[in-house]
Order: structure tokens, then C-alpha cells, then sequence
């Protein structure tokens, strides 16, 4: 067996993290009820950046417009620490339910907002719940648009509620039906039970055991670079506010079950991302991406053709 410290150090990982709030999204998403992005979300996300300095690499942070306005800080403190500051929509709406003007209108006020308070260009955008896919045409013109280079919110596997299998699983650039050109760099996926699930992110990395995540990160890395993601609020192990439990008790039985099964195995999550970054670091989805460029690699894909 390969020890994890003799990793591959050519087929570097990406460990990334979309900045959003657990509990004002639940209100909203699952209540109805809008509420400002809590404190939470700096405490959390601060015990992530912990993780990147300890191990002394970097990664790619997908913040959320909303979070940015209301915690300007914490992108300033992001952009310090040398990550890369990136788009994860301005409300954490999904593409399915916008229309092309509302999805501009999001993606380019939260580009502006988070390059007017980091003073760093933003390159990249992941789509809420990875909400692009085959019958969302319009959204790599959208995102090209807005003046994005790259997209990482493609799950080429499927999902319960997402998911786009027919798109390859490595890194190409998109000739839009448009004339546009954008350069997407889908999820890591592997197969499992004999299916493909996105093992090294969200609920598969909270629900599984490390040796199952391990190995597939593994698994991944032989042939391509791993992609790993989480939410600030997936580490979060503490009781909600009593308004959210207020809320739950309202609801009926499945969406209480539902609700509830997000709490399982979350205080494992941040041991879980801490020791898959010792196997061989962390660099940012940018400096992956440039380094394809740079080797000339990278296959173009027409969209007509997809």
C-alpha cells in the first residue's frame, strides 16, 4: 500500500469551500422566512481557514454575495491568507429556478461586490446545489458574460437532485452556442455500490467513513485531480437557535426527518477534510487550471455536440 505521505505530487488535489450560511438558508429554503446571513458562518469558516494554515496550502473559497456584504471581513481575511475568492451565486439561487437576466443580475453584483472589497480579480464561479446542467443551455453564456474564466459547478454523475452524467469528468473549455468560451471544471466523482456518487463532498463525505473517503480520494487522484468541497456549516455540531427548532416543530414528519439527518456525523466532517488535506496538500482550482494551460491540454467541447 502507498503511504499517503508518497501521494502523487503531480496530480496536486483541490480542497474548496462555498461560503454560505446554514441556518438563514434553511429559514428561507425550508420555512419561508428570511433571515440576515448569522455570526456562524465567520466562526466556521474560520476553524476551516485554521485547517489551510496548519497544513500550509491553499484552496478556493466560493463565497456567497450575501455573506460578503454583510461580513465583508471575512473576504478580506480570505484574500490575505493568499486563497482564491470566487463567486457561489449572490442569494444562493438555483440556476433552474432563474431566467438568464436573473442569473446575470446575481453573478455579476456578487463578482463586483467581492472584487470591489478584496481588490483581487474573481475567476471563478460553482453554481448553488450544482445547478447546471443539460437543460440549463443558456448558463455557460451567462457566466461568460459576467466576465468569469472558469465554472466548477458541473456533477457529471447523477443525483436526487442534480447532475449532468454526460459531461466528461475532467477539465475542458465550452464553446457556447453563442460564440462564448468558458472553461468548466467539473466535481469529482467516483463509482460506489456500482454507481457514481461525488464521494469527496457534502453529505457523501459527512455520511461515509474516512477509509471509504481515503480511498476514493485515492482512487480519483491516479488519473486526475480530486476536488473536494465543503460547507461552513457542516462542522457546525451545536444546537440551532430556538426560532429554527420553533419552525421544525411546525413542520410534518418528513421534512423533519429530512431536516434532522443533515445533524448525522457532522462533528466528523472537519477531522474527515483535516486529514484528506495531509495526503498531498491543496492548491487552488486557478493555479490547477493554469497549469493545464500552460501544458496545452486542455479539449474543447461544442456545446451543439454535447
Amino acid at each position: 500500500m502507498v503511504s499517503e505521505n508518497r501521494a502523487s505530487k503531480k496530480v496536486k488535489p483541490s480542497f474548496t469551500v462555498d461560503v454560505e450560511d446554514g441556518i438563514s438558508i434553511a429559514m428561507r429554503d425550508s420555512f419561508g422566512i428570511d433571515i440576515k446571513p448569522t455570526e456562524r458562518v465567520l466562526r466556521l469558516t474560520d476553524r476551516i481557514l485554521k485547517i489551510y494554515s496548519d497544513h500550509s496550502v491553499k484552496g478556493t473559497f466560493f463565497v456567497l454575495g450575501l455573506i460578503a456584504e454583510h461580513y465583508p471581513e471575512l473576504v478580506q481575511r480570505i484574500e490575505k491568507e493568499g486563497h482564491e475568492l470566487a463567486v457561489h451565486g449572490y442569494h444562493h439561487l438555483l440556476f433552474t429556478k432563474m431566467t438568464p437576466e436573473k442569473a446575470f443580475q446575481e453573478l455579476d453584483s456578487a463578482k463586483k461586490l467581492i472584487e470591489d472589497i478584496s481588490g483581487a480579480e474573481v475567476f471563478g464561479h460553482r453554481a448553488p446545489a450544482f445547478s447546471i446542467n443539460s437543460e440549463i443551455s443558456w448558463a455557460f453564456d451567462v457566466l461568460a458574460e459576467c466576465g468569469f474564466m472558469y465554472d466548477s459547478s458541473v456533477m457529471p454523475c447523477k443525483g436526487p437532485h442534480y447532475g449532468w452524467p454526460e459531461f466528461p469528468s475532467t477539465l475542458k473549455e465550452v464553446k457556447t452556442k453563442s460564440g462564448n468560451s468558458l472553461l468548466e471544471f467539473p466535481m469529482s466523482v467516483t463509482s460506489f455500490a456500482g454507481r457514481k456518487i461525488p464521494a469527496l463532498g457534502g453529505s457523501y463525505l459527512r455520511l461515509l467513513p474516512y477509509r471509504v473517503s481515503r480511498s476514493q480520494f485515492r482512487k480519483i487522484q491516479k488519473n486526475y485531480h480530486p476536488i473536494i468541497y465543503i460547507h461552513p456549516y457542516e462542522l457546525d455540531d451545536s444546537r440551532y437557535p430556538d426560532f429554527y427548532f420553533d419552525q421544525l416543530k411546525k413542520s410534518g414528519f418528513k421534512k423533519n426527518l429530512s431536516l434532522r439527518s443533515n445533524w448525522l456525523f457532522r462533528s466528523k466532517v472537519e477531522e474527515k477534510f483535516n486529514k484528506l488535506m495531509k495526503i498531498d496538500g491543496s492548491v487552488s482550482m486557478w493555479e490547477l487550471i493554469q497549469n493545464h494551460r500552460d501544458s496545452g491540454n486542455i479539449e474543447t467541447l461544442n456545446w451543439n455536440r454535447m
